[in-house]
């Protein structure tokens, strides 16, 4: 239980210093997208292992559905504004969905050739 408590706490410590760096820098992010980005490059880099947030990182998605309800209520209280403006929300989620799908698989795909090229390369100086 201390193990997790100690994890969440650097998940939420990173969280804060991306909080801060888009408070202070201004940045046109919102600061859980910096912290993520941070706590990427901290991961990466080695300064963070993964087995100091695997565990209560896993908890946390295995309930991700729990963290929607307070957004979902909350939607349910904005029904005027869904009403009036629900054909531009529609497009805007449609086109950041497509947006989303193609630069996963893009990027997923440029992952798989670049593999296979190392490991077409590496087969081959073995030979």
């Amino acid at each position: 239980m201390f193990n997790i408590l100690l994890q969440l706490l650097v998940l939420w410590g990173i969280y804060q210093v991306g909080v801060f760096t888009v408070k202070e820098t201004h940045l046109p992010i919102p600061g859980n997208v910096m912290g993520m980005i941070l706590l990427f490059l901290l991961l990466c880099t080695g300064h963070i292992r993964l087995d100091w947030v695997e565990k209560v990182s896993s908890l946390l998605i295995k309930h991700l559905s729990f963290f929607f309800i307070p957004v979902s209520v909350g939607l349910m209280t904005l029904g005027h504004v869904i009403i009036k403006n629900g054909v531009a929300l529609i497009i805007v989620l449609v086109i950041s969905t497509l947006v989303g799908i193609v630069v996963s698989g893009s990027l997923s795909q440029a992952l798989v050739t670049r593999k296979e090229a190392v490991q077409h390369e590496h087969h081959h100086h073995h030979v």
